[in-house]
């Protein structure tokens, strides 16, 4: 039985972060790819730019004025790190989108 409720809790917490992510991107939220510049050749979401990890800390002015950030990458690792990189320079509306390609079917589902 507790199984089955922490599924469902789970589920619940997944909708929400879908929810929230999908609203973010609804309100022209920044979507930055920080996969290496030969990933995102291979594919990535659409109006999304790149900006390598590597790269993001010498990058910031591109951060600058933007209302909502979602970062991405292949699985939401590195996603994660430029979260925390991002918000230990004061940006405070940034979202973890996880990998490209999920990220990808929700933004064409809602654009």
């Amino acid at each position: 039985m507790s199984d089955i409720m922490f599924g469902l809790f789970k589920d619940k917490l997944a909708d929400t972060e879908n929810d929230q992510l999908a609203d973010e991107i609804k309100n022209g939220a920044f979507l930055v790819d920080v996969r290496t510049s030969q990933e995102f050749a291979g594919g990535s979401v659409k109006n999304a730019v790149n900006i390598p990890l590597n790269q993001l800390e010498t990058s910031l002015d591109n951060f600058k004025g933007k209302k909502a950030i979602v970062v991405f990458c292949q699985s939401g690792s590195r996603s994660g790190r430029a979260k925390r990189i991002l918000e230990k320079h004061g940006f405070q509306q940034v979202v973890n989108g996880g990998g490209w390609r999920s990220l990808s079917k929700l933004v064409n589902s809602i654009t």
